[in-house]
């Protein structure tokens, strides 16, 4: 688990394509301070897990489905990625719970220039709209945001200087894809709701219904 608090900015060195997979070298500093291998740092807000670490750098591998799934794919050599890694028992809990498991990729369609702040506006796949409610926790490229604004398609979250300055989201442009994991609290709800039960199996041999109706 993660909180979306990005620790830092780290540096794509290289990028190996395999069969329907990717292994990434990733250069970074902080979230090195007592990794080991087998440890988990979203990437992107991508939960990955370090199967190699150097002074300055860990390596993960990117199954398909991540591939898939999430704009790792669409990676270069010398890009910026936000890192964070995963939180213990006693870590400060100072975003919300992220998983680091990424529903989709959002297009940012727009760039809004308001007061101090940048309005950004994400659009995702519709089916994934009803996760998201305004003032609701979002999780774009591995952060943790406040959901501003909503329509039908696009939601839109909103960046002061310092944020824009920590998080590659500053950094991205109107046609850009960024990762997107909506809130873990409303997939629980909406399975328990639509949920159906197996039907009742007509139960074989002696059942307490049997004795009790016999009058034992």
């Amino acid at each position: 688990m993660f909180t979306g608090l990005i620790e830092e900015m780290g540096e794509i060195v290289s990028i190996e394509q395999g069969n329907k997979s990717l292994k990434l070298k990733v250069k970074c500093k902080k979230v090195l301070e007592n990794a080991k291998i087998g440890d988990s740092i979203a990437t992107n807000g991508t939960c990955l897990t370090a199967t190699e670490l150097g002074n300055d750098y860990f390596i993960a591998d990117c199954m398909y489905e991540t591939v898939k799934r999430t704009n790792l794919k669409r990676l270069k050599k010398g890009d910026k990625v936000n890192l964070e890694k995963s939180i213990t028992l006693s870590t400060p809990l100072g975003g919300h719970l992220v998983t680091g498991d990424v529903d989709c990729e959002g297009k940012l369609v727009s760039i809004t220039q308001e007061g101090i702040a940048k309005i950004y506006e994400i659009e995702i796949e519709h089916r994934y709209m009803k996760y998201i409610v305004e003032k609701g926790r979002i999780t774009l490229d591995g952060a943790s945001l406040t959901i501003m604004k909503l329509t039908d398609r696009t939601f839109g979250v909103s960046l002061i200087p310092h944020t824009q300055e920590m998080i590659i989201l500053g950094r991205k442009k109107v046609g850009d894809y960024i990762n997107v994991e909506t809130d873990l609290v409303g997939k629980y709800i909406e399975r328990l709701m639509n949920f159906k039960e197996e039907p009742q199996k007509k139960a074989g041999g002696m059942t307490m219904e049997f004795l009790l109706k016999n009058g034992f």
